[in-house]
């Protein structure tokens, strides 16, 4: 076996929040005051597993990411991931996960991107064997063979966020952190990402930490979702559950080929036309019927040329849950 085949410890790909807390301080003229992002958070991941981490701007999502990585140190509280302490394991653990953000770039902006492969292989000590056989393997699955040459700063969004996630999993990492991976990509972009992102787990075992504003991402990669707000849990469980939780809605948003009426169907709820009853959008609880069904339902009564299915608002999902959270203690 090589290195990066080796028998996982344990703890591999695992993740442990005890009590974790992070303050920063914020002055003002001569004013400090005391932020606190991530707020007594304790929580668990087990290895193997795939969790999203959502919740609106602000809510201490990137604070704890970096808490992980070992970039911040806690105020208070434990964190230990893959059974390392992140900052006096940093090196370490380094070697055993692998971080995208969604902003930020691990790549050379001026070299090609086999060339920053190369450095990145190097930096984790693969073999040249190594390094060629799993640079093939992701080349083929994220299909980058036509840009491996092109320098970093020429690829478009979409190239440039398959190469961040390729760079992040060279090394064949215990777990992959992704912050906002999808954001600003397009839908074809976003499903080869995602294709890519199922087919790695199953067969590599990697636990994946995703954070994201978009609840596709969440319902098509995760098995489990942390909701956070204002640094503390909210909601901890399944997405259908979460959706039972807080009666968050799909919508699905149909161009018909003729004007209609205000389209009423079983199982959903007319929000609005535009276009003079062109474009229809109908609301359902995903808990209780699919899109399949109200789509069957709309094509009985008019022709649909084109569909799109929204899905629920990450800061509506937060807000619910808030709202129900202080009607129950009312």
């Amino acid at each position: 076996m090589t290195r990066t085949e080796t028998a996982r410890p344990a703890a591999a790909g695992s993740v442990e929040v005890r009590d974790l807390t992070r303050e920063f301080r914020v002055r003002n003229g001569l004013t400090v005051r005391r932020l606190t992002a991530v707020d007594h958070m304790t929580w668990s991941i087990a290895p193997g597993e795939a969790v999203g981490y959502i919740g609106a701007n602000g809510a201490g999502k990137s604070t704890t990411i970096k808490m992980l990585a070992g970039i911040l140190v806690p105020s208070t509280g434990e964190v230990t991931t893959c059974g390392l302490r992140p900052v006096k394991d940093r090196r370490r653990l380094a070697r055993r996960i692998g971080v995208v953000f969604g902003q930020r770039s691990q790549l050379w902006w001026d070299l090609p991107v086999r060339e920053s492969f190369g450095i990145l292989a190097a930096i984790h000590s693969l073999s040249r064997g190594q390094e060629r056989a799993r640079t093939d393997e992701l080349v083929e699955t994220l299909d980058m063979g036509d840009y491996l040459g092109t320098p970093v700063r020429q690829l478009s969004l979409g190239q440039r966020m398959r190469a961040e996630v390729a760079a992040a999993l060279l090394h064949r990492p215990e777990l992959l952190i992704l912050d906002e991976p999808t954001i600003g990509l397009d839908v074809l972009s976003k499903q080869r990402l995602r294709e890519f992102l199922v087919r790695e787990r199953a067969e590599h075992g990697t636990t994946l930490l995703l954070t994201t504003h978009d609840m596709g991402d969440v319902e098509r990669l995760c098995d489990r979702v942390l909701v956070v707000d204002h640094g503390r849990l909210a909601y901890d469980g399944t997405l259908d559950g979460l959706g039972r939780t807080v009666g968050a809605e799909r919508v699905l948003i149909v161009d018909l080929a003729e004007p209609h009426g205000d389209l009423e169907v079983p199982g959903a709820r007319h929000l609005r036309s535009e276009g003079g009853g062109l474009r229809q959008q109908l609301a359902f609880d995903p808990a209780a019927t699919t899109a399949a069904r109200v789509l069957a339902a709309v094509s009985e009564r008019v022709e649909v040329l084109d569909l799109t299915i929204a899905e629920p608002d990450v800061e509506d999902v937060v807000r619910r849950i808030y709202e129900r959270a202080a009607t129950s203690t009312s």
